[in-house]
């Protein structure tokens, strides 16, 4: 297939190109050529901006366009109105994000976020849902049946920047004493950028069209699962909320399980994408992989999640003292 990829270099759509050259499709990356530019040089490169600047694509046809790289309404709307007559099929990667709460377990059909202001592109952790649900809109009016919108739940593995799940690896990895939260049962949900990539690249292949959330099947993966082989101290959310413990940044993948808002985070349904052929790897051999990826990193790498190691040492402190008690 000839396959055309707005952006291609980063994460998601990095392993997207890895997968798609390996199966053996023509692959074009269309990009600024800041990020990684030295990948995939058996991959046709076209240097530009989908910011108004498309024309280098003018009069070409493509099987499919993968859109990873869209947050912003106008400018996906530009992409769609630009590529969609002139190709096959139209993937956009959305993501759960889209849903108006996290209240329930949502599957594709629940409502979708709205912006007060829908002009804004001001991306914020309120925003970046609702106007990936605006964005989803333009791909649907834009590209009708030919459209393919994923909406993942939080990709993880190798080449990850947020470093929102290698923080946790790498952390039970060093061999002391670290916190964690709540209790080693509590239930996450994520995905292996491999196995999102392979699904979505077999969905590319038959033409699949429709709405998918695409994350681990609710009750499949724990907290616990993630930090095998380390030495964990389970600290309650009481504790944490008590000593300001931001969720996400300062403790990555976590949610207080008393917050009723977000009883259905980790629950999100899949049934449609598992009826469409996802398949998961153990989540054991995500960790593995991740942890060997960190590794390759710079020893300065400035984490941009997780605790401080004296943030760290002062929370582990406080806890063993309120455990005394």
């Amino acid at each position: 297939m000839r396959l055309l990829f707005l952006g291609g270099t980063r994460f998601l759509g990095r392993t997207l190109v890895a997968q798609a050259l390996a199966a053996g499709h023509h692959v074009t990356l269309f990009n600024r050529g800041k990020t990684g530019p030295g990948l995939f040089p058996e991959a046709e490169r076209i240097t530009g901006d989908r910011d108004g600047g498309l024309a280098p694509l003018a009069d070409r046809t493509w099987d499919a366009v993968i859109d990873p790289s869209g947050y912003l309404p106008r400018i996906v709307g530009q992409s769609v109105t630009a590529l969609a007559p002139r190709c096959g099929q139209y993937v956009f990667v959305s993501t759960i994000s889209v849903y108006a709460d996290s209240a329930t377990p949502a599957d594709e059909n629940y409502p979708l976020g709205v912006l007060a202001d829908p002009t804004t592109e001001t991306i914020t952790g309120e925003s970046y849902g609702p106007l990936k649900a605006l964005c989803e809109q333009r791909v649907r009016e834009g590209a009708g049946p030919n459209a393919l919108l994923v909406r993942p739940g939080l990709i993880v593995g190798p080449h990850d920047p947020t470093d929102r799940f290698s923080y946790w690896p790498a952390r039970a990895a060093r061999g002391d004493h670290f916190l964690a939260p709540g209790r080693p049962g509590r239930g996450i949900q994520v995905i292996d950028v491999r196995d999102l990539s392979a699904w979505m690249l077999r969905c590319i292949e038959h033409g699949l069209g429709g709405t998918f959330n695409a994350t681990a099947p609710p009750g499949t993966q724990t907290f616990g699962e993630m930090l095998a082989g380390g030495q964990p101290v389970w600290a309650d959310d009481a504790f944490l909320a008590a000593h300001n413990v931001e969720p996400w940044s300062e403790m990555p993948v976590w949610l207080p399980e008393s917050d009723a808002t977000h009883a259905g985070f980790f629950a999100v349904r899949v049934d449609r994408a598992l009826a469409a052929g996802l398949t998961l790897r153990p989540l054991t051999e995500t960790v593995r992989d991740t942890l060997t990826w960190t590794r390759t990193r710079p020893a300065d790498h400035v984490w941009k999640a997780g605790l401080s190691e004296a943030r760290e040492q002062t929370l582990l402190e406080a806890f063993d003292k309120e455990r005394a008690v």
